[in-house]
């Protein structure tokens, strides 16, 4: 059963996704960043770029031939995912494919719309038995 993993307190959404695919990446596993929303996807790529000074993070979005031997696959639907090890979600409901991963990510800024939302995706989970874990940024 996925484990399911909230990093909450996060002032900078987008940072935090950052410093996780690093993290996931350095493990190493395999990470699929979820987002329906394609501008979302290609302003994260954009800060994967200039996350890390000295460091890179390989990434590529779920179209591309590479994608099945790129540690970190961008994509905007549940299709041809090349790996299931870790799931990091963008969105602000759940995956609907989230179960045939091992792990995912979820993370909740300080705005009280976006806490909301993480709680919501929080109860879904919890009603169904899933492991979750609490993470304070």
């Amino acid at each position: 059963m996925t484990r399911i993993d909230f990093y909450r307190y996060a002032e900078d959404k987008q940072r935090l996704a950052c410093r996780l695919a690093a993290k996931v990446f350095a493990k190493p596993a395999k990470l699929v960043v979820y987002s329906p929303d394609a501008k979302a996807l290609a302003d994260f790529d954009r800060a994967l770029w200039s996350f890390q000074a000295t460091g890179f993070v390989p990434h590529v979005f779920v179209e591309s031939p590479l994608a099945a031997e790129t540690p970190v696959v961008l994509a905007t639907s549940g299709d041809a995912l090349p790996h299931h090890d870790v799931l990091l979600n963008l969105h602000d409901e759940w995956p609907p494919f989230f179960a045939t991963f091992d792990r995912m990510l979820e993370i909740v800024s300080t705005d009280e719309e976006d806490k909301a939302r993480a709680r919501l995706r929080w109860t879904f989970y919890k009603e169904r038995g899933y492991e979750l874990n609490v993470n304070d940024i």
